[in-house]
């Protein structure tokens, strides 16, 4: 029986179109030939493996052949479906879509090739989707799809291999004014030559100030079983309760911190009182700095900061006050490095008195290494030295 197939097919007329293989699957299918050998019916089994033969490739094609061949024996669409799987294996192919095609050929379309897709074809090449992206990198995927016509999935793979990523914009603390970074440029060079000539790090002091809310809400995510709903957290007040942090600190430690009482804010006689209980704190835990070295002192522009009666009283005290650009709370490191790593202590956390508040803070200072304060200001020169480079422009 193979060899009678076999000369049918080498006997039959060559097209360079066709490769050898599918001129089998239209000599056998496609004409319905039937194909007896007296009375026996050739089987399913023998014309799949005369097609492996041939290293027939198993696509989606080959597959409909089959199913018309199947089809025009007056099998039906379940008995087809076993009749595949049991040479191809059950993964093969699904039943639904022999279904499908049987229904197709029951309306009289015998064409097994896939009919044309509408709009335009997906022969973008990766260039002009980066080139799409580089020109407006707020493009979402679906927007490039609609532009381009390539799937979804394409899009994503092409960035991703050409080293793009999606990540959300990181808000700024202020549009900086073009004198604005100036000032910027202007302060950290006259740091960067004053820490060269006299470096000031090891004698510096810093602070400023944060509040710290009675009740810290945060989302989270948690495991639950399918079909469970997730927790549900209700949202944070408006105006919650909060104390008023002020925290001063060296490459040490905290120096000096006190909360202010509930609904009190920072005013230039609070400020004043507070410089004062500080300066005696400096007295009684830093006596070096205070009686020999002298105190280096960083605080940003505030309104109480810079006023006249706080500015005649650091100057009573001899302190050396560190200059300190406006908008920069890059440039300060009770912002970018202490009160970042405290409040990630105070997420979750409810307080139910401004003692408890309190005794939070003493454990979280207590907690931190003397590398944790060295850190937080001795990166304040590479800082300098970024701004200066990126011409004023925010440390992100």
């Amino acid at each position: 029986m193979r060899a009678v197939f076999r000369a049918t097919f080498l006997n039959f007329p060559r097209s360079a179109s066709e490769p050898p293989a599918n001129r089998l699957l239209y000599l056998i299918f496609v004409a319905g030939l039937g194909l007896h050998a007296g009375a026996e019916l050739v089987s399913l089994s023998l014309i799949v493996k005369i097609c492996e033969d041939f290293e027939m490739e198993e696509s989606n094609e080959h597959f409909r052949h089959i199913m018309l061949f199947c089809f025009r024996e007056g099998m039906t669409a379940a008995a087809a479906h076993r009749r595949i799987c049991a040479v191809y294996g059950d993964s093969a192919l699904q039943e639904r879509v022999v279904r499908k095609w049987f229904a197709r050929f029951k309306e009289g379309k015998f064409d097994v090739k896939d009919e044309p897709r509408s709009g335009r074809p997906p022969v973008v090449e990766s260039d002009e989707i980066v080139s799409l992206i580089r020109s407006n990198p707020h493009l979402t995927i679906r927007q490039i799809e609609a532009v381009t016509g390539v799937s979804y999935g394409t899009i994503w793979n092409r960035l991703h291999h050409a080293g793009y990523s999606s990540k959300r914009d990181i808000w700024l603390p202020h549009d900086l004014t073009d004198k604005q970074l100036e000032t910027r440029v202007d302060a950290c060079h006259s740091l960067l030559r004053k820490n060269s000539n006299e470096p000031f790090l090891k004698r510096l002091i810093t602070g400023d100030e944060k509040w710290i809310l009675y009740k810290n809400v945060t989302q989270k995510k948690s495991w639950v079983s399918k079909g469970t709903a997730a927790s549900a957290v209700p949202k944070p007040e408006i105006h919650q309760k909060k104390v008023m942090l002020s925290c001063w600190w060296d490459c040490k430690g905290v120096v000096y911190f006190e909360l202010l009482p509930v609904g009190q804010t920072i005013n230039t006689e609070v400020y004043c009182r507070q410089l004062d209980n500080l300066k005696a704190a400096v007295q009684t835990k830093r006596p070096q700095l205070a009686n020999r070295w002298g105190v280096f002192f960083q605080h940003d522009n505030a309104r109480p900061h810079t006023s006249l009666v706080t500015r005649q009283k650091l100057a009573a005290f001899e302190w050396d006050v560190v200059p300190h650009p406006p908008y920069s709370p890059d440039l300060s490191p009770s912002d970018y490095h202490l009160f970042r790593s405290l409040q990630h202590s105070l997420d979750g956390q409810n307080f139910q008195s401004l003692e408890d508040i309190k005794n939070h803070l003493l454990q979280f200072f207590e907690n931190k290494d003397r590398t944790f304060w060295e850190k937080g200001i001795f990166s304040l020169p590479d800082r300098w030295s970024k701004v200066v480079a990126q011409s004023g422009q925010y440390l992100i």
